[in-house]
């Protein structure tokens, strides 16, 4: 700059912040996560475990906290769930808050099956729903919540999407159904942001990516001849 020219100022453009995709779900201790609110929920794969939530609801699950009831947030839904809430949530009484919010909030559908939508404010993703999700992300607005879902929660942790888990363990063990994570899930870790248990024993947490799985050995010490035996055991037993 030359002595006597006014300084320029140099304008940057702040970036938008991405909205957090959040995924919210009640799961058994056994890790399934079908049917949770009733046993007409979901009886697909002979499914007659439903309702097994019932009976642990207390004061202190609050809905809104994790964002079951879609406060202040915009709805992701598999095809499943999307049908399960549209059935559901328009015909509750008007004065319903979690109706209201719900009926209301801003829908996306994940869909290789529904043409068109009923439900006000719900339209569909298209065929690549990870890169119409990434594009979702990267608008403003309100924070993307999903709500059960299963098969769409397992494609989108493969891509890297989702920001937040809001698990809600139940205590119950219901040995089959749906899981919240399948064998085709990609590992990774996560890091435990908070949790906090009912007065019924249901246990409330909230976890956050934290980069990959890092697998590691508790053994401190070379193994021994009959450990190795052991090993050479298990690889031939597997073949």
């Amino acid at each position: 700059m030359n002595p006597g020219q006014p300084e320029r100022q140099v304008q940057t453009e702040e970036k938008t912040p991405m909205r957090k995709l959040i995924a919210s779900t009640f799961v058994s201790l056994d890790g399934v996560m079908q049917a949770p609110g009733g046993p007409e929920e979901d009886r697909s794969g002979s499914f007659s475990r439903g309702g097994w939530t019932f009976g642990f609801w207390d004061e202190v699950m609050g809905l809104a906290a994790a964002g079951f009831d879609g406060t202040n947030r915009e709805l992701l839904l598999g095809r499943r769930t999307y049908e399960i809430f549209a059935a559901h949530w328009p015909y509750q009484p008007p004065d319903d808050p979690t109706a209201q919010t719900l009926n209301a909030a801003r829908k996306y559908v994940a869909s290789r099956t529904l043409e068109t939508l009923d439900w006000h404010n719900a339209e569909l993703l298209g065929n690549d729903v990870p890169k119409a999700v990434a594009a979702l992300k990267a608008e403003p607005g309100h924070d993307l919540q999903l709500i059960g879902s299963g098969h769409l929660i397992q494609s989108l942790q493969a891509e890297a999407l989702i920001d937040e888990y809001n698990v809600w363990t139940f205590p119950v063990i219901l040995g089959r159904g749906k899981r919240l994570f399948e064998a085709t899930a990609t590992p990774c870790a996560l890091r435990l942001v908070q949790t906090q248990t009912s007065t019924t024993g249901v246990v409330m947490s909230t976890y956050a990516p934290n980069g990959p799985l890092r697998p590691g050995s508790l053994a401190s010490t070379e193994p021994s001849a009959r450990e190795l035996e052991r090993r050479a055991r298990m690889t031939a037993e597997e073949r």
